[in-house]
């Protein structure tokens, strides 16, 4: 059983296997996508591989759709050479369900797979070619939120963005300037309207996107390398658009043990590749069956009825409701809780932490007790409800191999989102008080005590990456199990950085309160444990 046009030919042998087909001609698909493609993707990884792939692939099934995708990749060009154009752009969809079935279907809505490389002639033509078409209506974006940056750390632009700024659009290196060159490739073929949709998994995220291709829409025309009309073109919301979105769907990186599983049903090469960027990529990928992706109904050159596979169109209002609720109370705070203590109690899978009685309390006290009263109802999405199925069915599903190591990296990014907008909209309430809150500033407890990189049994790990280590770790450095020291003095510089927490923690009067915690999980061995079972 090979994972490409021929082997597919069989399709009995599939069947009998227990793998969902493509119930369409994909024959005609393709053809009728390249005549006149309506979609692209830019972002080849796993989370386009499952969701947005498979949303197509149901309404293909389903004759919503007539057509299929176009992907395009401009970070790591080996997921095309060594994955995509092998198995000629199918891929293997194991969707893990809570009850312990794999649900295994082959996705072959994905038609065209290209580079998004300027020194590729064919491939770059052929990208211009489609954005010139009056036929496309969204090119979206999974790229991830550094993606849209053109500076670097230092705040300095990068020097593939500041030479394409002085070079403009005819064969640029950065990425967004690629993008920009196609967009601008658009624009002279008649201005034609299209709504270019980011669906990373960042705040405001149609607003980074804009911001980067408006950054070269301006330098370009301003110095001459683009028609005038350029930057009016990308200002123009009738002309071009950059919805919000809202996506949630837990995509690990693909699992030995679904590996394991379609070897067995007998389908060959699905060793994984590691590419030379370090992207781990597979024939197949692994998600949990739970999924969102929540977009601003704004598309001036129309779109197809996406809504009929599950994607819920709104506006931007809403969109921003939903993105909270998910980031800063619903979701997104429960996963680091889990990641910081899960890290240093040694487990493993973030599921098996659910079985913790102690740690599933503290989540759900987290959710229900702490964020639930400032949630505002998107009203699209009930937000208990969201809950509910987050403690209930997505964290503890135990075939989703989701780690706590992984989701702890880049936490000093994330408190602030994910706790201090709780902890300002308990300071601006009138009935709730800041003093109440007893869960978050234990997270917090807890993740200076992660930073000093020894677990609750005493052993030294490793911390998940974060850009912020070095500043940080320094002032628990000193700081050993089972002796006393002068906790105030040594946080203090930490507590009151209001960039990491989102607010300063001795002006809402939680620092005292973080810092006893902490004097009590650094007591000796043991004394996470004993510290969470005496609070939670």
């Amino acid at each position: 059983m090979r994972l490409n046009e021929s082997g597919l030919k069989d399709r009995s042998v599939w069947e009998q296997a227990g793998f969902r087909l493509p119930a369409y001609d994909r024959e005609n698909v393709e053809k009728a996508t390249k005549q006149a493609p309506f979609w692209i993707h830019f972002g080849a990884g796993n989370i386009f591989r499952a969701f947005q792939a498979n949303v197509v692939q149901n309404l293909l099934n389903e004759g919503v759709l007539d057509r299929g995708l176009v992907v395009a990749e401009g970070y790591d060009y080996e997921i095309i050479e060594k994955m995509y154009l092998p198995h000629d752009s199918y891929s293997i969809l194991a969707t893990l369900k809570a009850d312990g079935n794999v649900e295994k279907t082959v996705i072959g809505s994905v038609v065209e797979s290209l580079v998004l490389d300027s020194d590729n002639d064919a491939h770059y033509g052929r990208l211009k070619e489609i954005f010139e078409t009056d036929s496309l209506q969204m090119a979206s974006f999974t790229i991830t939120e550094k993606g849209y940056s053109l500076v670097d750390g230092k705040g300095e632009t990068l020097p593939s963005v500041k030479e394409d700024f002085e070079k403009g659009p005819e064969k640029p290196a950065s990425y967004i300037g690629k993008v920009a060159s196609l967009l601008y490739a658009r624009f002279c073929a008649g201005q034609k309207p299209i709504a270019m949709v980011s669906m990373d998994n960042c705040s405001h995220n149609g607003d980074k996107l804009y911001a980067a291709i408006h950054a070269f829409a301006r330098q370009w025309t301003q110095a001459g390398l683009a028609d005038t009309g350029f930057e009016a073109y990308v200002n123009d919301k009738n002309k071009v658009s950059f919805p919000w979105s809202m996506i949630d769907k837990i995509t690990p990186r693909p699992d030995a043990s679904v590996e394991e599983i379609l070897k067995k049903d007998g389908v060959e090469e699905l060793e994984p590749v590691i590419t030379s960027k370090n992207t781990y990529v597979a024939p197949f990928v692994n998600a949990e069956e739970c999924e969102y992706l929540v977009i601003e109904d704004a598309f001036p050159n129309g779109r197809p009825r996406l809504e009929a596979g599950g994607l819920m169109f709104t506006d931007r209002q809403t969109v921003d409701k939903v993105e909270k609720m998910k980031v800063c109370t619903c979701l997104n705070p429960l996963h680091t809780a889990l990641a910081v203590f899960g890290c240093l109690l040694g487990y493993d899978l973030i599921s098996k932490e659910m079985k913790d009685e102690t740690l599933k309390k503290l989540v759900e006290e987290i959710g229900y007790v702490e964020g639930l009263p400032v949630v505002i109802n998107p009203g699209i999405l009930d937000p208990k409800e969201f809950i509910d199925t987050v403690v209930n069915v997505r964290i503890p599903n135990p075939f989703m191999p989701d780690t706590p190591q992984r989701i702890a990296t880049d936490t000093s990014q994330k408190l602030a989102i994910r706790y201090g907008e709780t902890i300002k909209a308990y300071a601006a309430s009138d009935s709730l008080k800041v003093s109440e809150l007893r869960r978050i500033p234990l997270v917090f407890a807890g993740w200076l005590r992660y930073l000093m990189a020894v677990d609750d049994a005493g052993a030294e790990f490793t911390l998940s990456p974060d850009p912020l280590l070095k500043e940080v770790c320094p002032y628990v450095a000193d700081i050993k199990l089972g002796q006393e020291v002068d906790v105030e003095t040594a946080l203090k510089p930490v507590l009151s950085n209001s960039k990491i927490f989102g607010i300063d923690l001795y002006e809402a009067g939680l620092a005292e309160l973080v810092c006893g915690y902490f004097r009590e999980m650094t007591a000796g061995v043991g004394a996470v444990r004993r510290t969470l079972e005496k609070y939670v």
